[in-house]
This record gives structure tokens, sequence and C-alpha cells, in this order.
């Protein structure tokens, strides 16, 4: 029998993000055993929508047919508190988040309190809550007032990729997967990096430049400051294939985040062998293994080039982490085993 669902995303499905990626696999995984998902685009502009999309986006949810179940993007759930509220005497209601919404690195105070205010009050809404690691879990059991049994953890998977072979020239590859924006931490990057310029490296930057075109601006301009145009690539948002190939040919990944509610980068790396330098902040220790990786304090450009420094000059160091990399690969989950956690919270729920 088909079932069918609806999946609420903010703006186009194939935006280049880690989120994005979690939400179309998990549509296709869901399809793949027998439900029928219809994808509603609530518009642009989230988290800070205009009137007239909030309006939209509240139109079309509430189009819905009664009964039927609602998976909602937090990016766009939590600033809909009012819809939730219309919605949960018909739908069931689930709000899947990826991170805290006030958890975004560059709010003012008061964006902080808005946020935080409107994400709280609506996932009060939600008939269920499904995070992407047990970090975001405790966090909006803590501070969101969310109760745990309404709190379902589901995991990103991984698909199995062939190890990364590195570099061919002596010069190591250094590789960083993510959107320019402030959250992912690259003006700590560029900074910490700046100071071994004694070594053979070369970064390469795989990320989407549009989505906060003032931190793109202020990279570019580090970069040059740093005087490191010809050791550093910005490669924008890049399709599967490209970033496939960035991964096979990387030595070492390296994000240093502000935050992440999971990290599906750091997970693609580990499952490519490839030894990571990342920051305690939010779900990454728990996606990146304590023997599999170095993770910093988040903003600390010396102990993140410390890190770098000997993982970069030391061949034996590079290796140790890459093996247990290796091994650590074949633990992490895979996307069926994600989508029937999801299958079973909207089974559960209906």
């Amino acid at each position: 029998m088909v079932r069918p669902i609806a999946f609420a995303v903010p703006r186009d499905l194939n935006a280049p993000t880690g989120g994005y990626a979690y939400d179309r696999r998990m549509i296709h995984e869901l399809e793949q055993i027998g439900w029928h998902v219809e994808v509603l685009n609530l518009g642009e502009g989230f988290p800070w929508p205009s009137d007239e999309t909030r309006t939209r986006a509240e139109a079309l949810l509430l189009a819905v047919p009664n009964g039927d179940t609602i998976v909602i993007d937090g990016l766009a759930f939590g600033v809909l508190p009012s819809a939730g509220l219309n919605l949960r005497a018909n739908h069931p209601v689930i709000a899947l988040v990826h991170h805290p919404l006030a958890l975004e690195s560059g709010l003012s105070a008061q964006q902080i309190v808005t946020l935080r205010d409107s994400e709280r009050a609506a996932l009060a809404a939600a008939t269920r809550v499904v995070v992407t690691s047990g970090a975001t879990a405790r966090c909006l059991a803590a501070d969101y007032r969310v109760p745990k049994e309404h709190i379902v953890v589901a995991p990103p998977g991984v698909d199995r990729a062939p190890t990364a072979r590195g570099n061919v020239d002596g010069v190591i590859q250094v590789l960083s997967v993510g959107a320019v924006v402030p959250r992912k931490g690259y003006d700590v990057l560029v900074a910490s990096l700046a100071t071994l310029s004694e070594l053979p490296w070369h970064l390469s930057i795989a990320g989407n430049l549009r989505a906060d075109p003032e931190t793109a601006s202020a990279l570019e301009k580090d970069i040059a400051r740093f005087r490191l145009g010809a050791r550093i690539t910005l490669f924008g948002a890049v399709p599967q294939t490209r970033l496939a190939e960035l991964y096979a040919n990387a030595d070492v990944f390296v994000l240093a985040s502000r935050f992440e509610g999971y990290g599906i980068a750091y997970a693609e790396a580990i499952a490519r062998g490839l030894p990571v330098i990342g920051t305690t902040a939010g779900a990454i220790p728990d996606t990146v293994p304590a023997d599999a990786g170095i993770l910093v304090s988040p903003n600390d450009e010396l102990a993140l080039a410390r890190a770098l420094y000997r993982v970069i000059a030391e061949p034996g160091e590079r290796a140790k982490l890459a093996s247990r990399a290796r091994k650590a690969a074949s633990q992490l989950p895979d996307w069926p085993d994600a989508a029937k956690i999801l299958a079973h919270v909207i089974e559960t729920v209906a």
C-alpha cells in the first residue's frame, strides 16, 4: 500500500548544504520502502521569511489533506509556530531539526532571543521531533523544553566510498567542505594555515559561496591579506562527482566549525579514511571518533594550527589517524537504516 506523507522544506530541495542533502536522501529512501512523498517548497528567505512568504508557507501546509503526516524541516518550522498550532489538530507533525536556529553564528543578541523563543513555541506544537545527533537531542531537551520522549535521533547515513589516495606530488592536500558562512569557521582556518607557510600544503574549500556573500567576501580578503592566493582554492558549490574527486585526492580533512548539529562532511571524510581535524563544538565529538581525528576548541587559531602542523608535517601521525579512520568507517550508519528510523516515527504518529 502506498502511504502518503508531506515533506516540507524551505526553498529548493537541491540546495547544496548538508541539511538539504539529508532531506533529499531521506525522501529517496522513504520512497524506496513504500512511502509516497509530496515535497512542499515553503519559499525563500528562511529563517527570516517575508510576511508574504510566511503566509504562503502556512497556506501550503494547511492545504495538506487532513490526517496526512507532515515532516517539516526545522529551518522553516522553527519560525512558523502559528502553523504548528493550526496543523496539530488535524495532522501528525514531525519537526526535523538539523541544529537549533539560535545557534547559528553571526546573529545579534536580539536575533538569538527571537529565534530561540520562536523555535521553542514551534517545537511545543510538534507531535515528534527528529534530530540528527544525540547532542542536538540533549540541547532541545535542556534548552527548548522538548520532552525527551518526543525526541528521536536519526543520524545521517554515509555511502561506502573508496579510500582516499592522497597527493601525488608531495604537497599535502587539505580539504574543507561546507557552505561559506560564519558557522563554518573558515576565517579561523585560514589564519591558522597562514602560520604554517613553511610546510608543503594546499587547501581546497568546496562550499556554496553565495549563501552569505559578506562572509565569502571576507574570506577572499583574508586569503589575499595572508598572501595565500596560490595555496587556497575556493571551488564554490560543486557537483557530487567533483566532490568525490576532491575527497579522493585529499590527504587531510579539516573543518573549523563553531557549531554542528551533526556534520555530514566529517562522516564523509571518515568514510574515505581521511585524518580529520575539527572542533569540539556541538555534535562533532559524536560524529568523529576520538582516535580518528584531532578536535580542538572552536575559535582557537593556535590550537588548530598545532593540530594542522602535526598532521601535515608528520607522515606517521597522518598514517595513524588515517588507519583509525578506515576502521571507524565500517561503523558508520547507512542511509536505509536512517530512513527506517524516520519511517518508524511516521508510522507511530500516524
